[in-house]
């Protein structure tokens, strides 16, 4: 059984499917961020590779596992974020990384067994790496295994999630949830799992790095400004200084509590001045300006347009 309950289900699936020699050559694991979906992914490859495999599970002593651990195996290749010749990281996979991939997977397995190649994250593959990884995923060569992971498995075009054996996590019930937040110890688990949206894995995480105080940071904020007290400068100062897609995130919470509280026919906690149009549109800018604090636009910029909207 797995450290996060809701991945047994696929797991248990996948080695079936090892066990009837009836795996994919290629795998598509995805889901929302903090679900324990590169874990698992990790989990099979270790598995795969093993010498000595216990029920799909790695025997952690091999020699294949000693050098998993050590990063030095030989049949095992990863395909992230490289650096660019000026030695900053790029912001995505390129045809040359994906071309150094087909190549190594042309050559035989220096083990006589699987050669398995990983890459993460799959959706920063840009258009002509991901044409490039086409002809691979059409001609795959025998013994050869590919495990791309994806937070947003859209953003892939749809020629290659067709060619890809899809696992997708999804959050697990509440009750599962709680249960396994509880048992990793986390404070009051029921507020930081409705500030993760249901999702346990980032509810843990962002418990342990405060973000429930940031939450709690942005509502007032929004309040105050919907007042006419404060600055908008300033609130996008402070949103700037930590972490300001999760706090645009919270944004977003707030915003539809206040709709729920009008819809119940209550006064909402943040007292805007937004009617329930102005509401749902503020809403949808929100979460369109937290997928663009991503790319290359000024973050102040885009923070500030969505908060004088606001106002």
């Amino acid at each position: 059984m797995s450290v996060m309950p809701w991945l047994d289900d696929a797991w248990s699936r996948l080695q079936a499917r090892r066990e009837r020699g009836a795996l994919p050559h290629a795998l598509l694991v995805c889901g929302p961020e903090g679900l324990g979906k590169r874990d698992f992914a990790d989990r099979f490859v270790r598995g795969l590779l093993c010498q000595q495999p216990e029920h799909g599970e790695a025997c952690g002593h091999c020699r294949s596992c000693v050098l998993l651990d050590a990063g030095t195996h030989p049949d095992r290749v990863a395909v992230g974020y490289g650096l660019r010749k000026d030695g900053v990281q790029r912001s995505e996979i390129v045809i040359d990384q994906v071309r150094d991939l087909s190549a190594r997977l042309a050559m035989a397995s220096q083990f006589g067994g699987w050669q398995v190649a990983t890459i993460d994250p799959a959706d920063a593959l840009n258009a002509a790496a991901a044409n490039a990884l086409l002809k691979t995923l059409e001609e795959p060569a025998a013994q050869t295994m590919l495990v791309l992971v994806a937070d947003a498995p859209w953003r892939l075009p749809q020629t290659i999630r067709s060619r890809c054996q899809r696992i997708e996590f999804h959050l697990p019930e509440p009750a599962q949830a709680l249960a396994w937040l509880q048992a990793q110890g986390v404070a009051d688990p029921a507020s930081a799992l409705q500030a993760a949206g249901g999702n346990p894995g980032l509810a843990r995480r962002w418990a342990e790095e405060g973000a429930l105080e940031r939450r709690r940071d942005v509502r007032r904020d929004l309040a105050a400004l919907s007042a006419g007290r404060g600055e908008a400068t300033e609130v996008v100062r402070r949103w700037l200084d930590s972490e300001p897609a999760q706090r645009v995130w919270f944004a977003a919470q707030a915003v539809a509590d206040e709709c729920r509280a009008r819809a119940g026919g209550e006064a909402g906690p943040l007292v805007s001045g937004l009617d329930e149009v102005g509401l749902a549109d503020w809403y949808d800018r929100a979460n369109r300006t937290r997928e663009s604090l991503r790319g290359p636009l000024r973050n102040d910029l885009a923070l500030l347009e969505l908060l004088a909207r606001w106002r």
